[in-house]
């Protein structure tokens, strides 16, 4: 595995997570070793460093950049995260949540290993609010639904080397959305939306199904269909809305996947739940202002 300098792990980091400041005690001793996994819209990072500190302050964010997500897994040493006015103390086993788009810091006093996870902020199914009021608070895989989800990444860290191809990044994807489920489980219970979270966790899950409709779902959660459409008022969006953007977006994603590119366009739309040729072309062009054919053409 190649070693990196202070100034190599510098501009590989910035490459990778956008704009950083990236200082240590040691800059001339500085080694610092990196694996990397690409699955699709999921990344991650086995990172093993000498003691280091990293910042991202409001001048090193660009407003217009896609919001991501970074879980920050602690394999060995110890490190702290600061964000949102907390900071978390990460020893082995713990997790936590910080997003690109607002200033954060972590500070490695010591050497030590991490797994981030990099995803897009959109896979994490919580408000803008929801997402601050989990940033930097530790999960220990010692805790409720972390003694399942934890131990999977770190196995997924220690083969990170084998993780290649669409079963790997079908593996992924699974081990973050339990992920994704551990930190819906400390949203807090607020009346207003825990009703709307459950119902876009179950829309995510079964987008598949072209009978998906608000009924499907009222009955798979034991509400009246009256009540689920007043959870998603309240939301300013509508279930059926809802479902369609959602199908719509996997459907753009896996039209220029590589993964992909040689499957009938119609078959991606059918695997999403959308078997109407004619009416997912009308919501296509409606939703991203062109075919899906020409999307696929100038996004390839």
């Amino acid at each position: 595995m190649a070693e990196h300098t202070l100034a190599q792990w510098r501009s590989a980091a910035s490459s990778y997570f956008g704009r950083l400041q990236v200082s240590a005690p040691d800059a001339a001793g500085f080694r610092a070793q990196l694996r990397v996994a690409n699955l699709g819209e999921v990344m991650l990072f086995d990172m093993h460093t000498p003691a280091h500190h990293v910042s991202r302050s409001p001048a090193d964010i660009d407003e217009h950049n896609i919001p991501y997500c970074k879980l920050s897994l602690q394999l060995a040493g110890h490190s702290t995260l600061t964000q949102d006015g907390r900071t978390a103390t990460l020893t082995p086993g713990d997790l936590a949540l910080y997003v690109s788009q607002r200033p954060y810091e972590l500070d490695y006093q010591c050497e030590q290993r991490t797994l981030v996870v990099f995803f897009p902020q959109r896979l994490l199914t919580a408000t803008p609010a929801q997402i601050s009021a989990l940033t930097a608070k530790p999960i220990s895989k010692n805790d409720g639904l972390g003694r399942v989800a934890i131990p999977l990444f770190e196995q997924l860290a220690t083969n990170i080397d084998i993780l290649d191809g669409a079963h790997a990044e079908a593996l992924v994807r699974s081990a973050l959305n339990m992920l994704i489920s551990v930190f819906a489980n400390e949203i807090p219970n607020e009346p207003s939306n825990l009703l709307f979270r459950q119902a876009t966790a179950y829309i995510d899950q079964h987008l598949a199904d072209p009978d998906l409709s608000p009924t499907t779902i009222a009955t798979a959660l034991f509400v009246s269909v009256r009540h689920l459409h007043a959870q998603f008022s309240r939301e300013g969006l509508t279930a059926a809305a809802y479902i369609r953007g959602r199908r719509l977006s996997r459907i753009r994603d896996d039209l220029t996947n590589p993964q992909f590119i040689s499957e009938p366009i119609q078959a991606i739309a059918a695997r999403h739940g959308l078997i109407d040729a004619s009416h997912f072309s009308r919501a296509f062009k409606a939703e991203f202002g062109e075919s899906p054919k020409a999307y696929q053409a100038k996004h390839s």
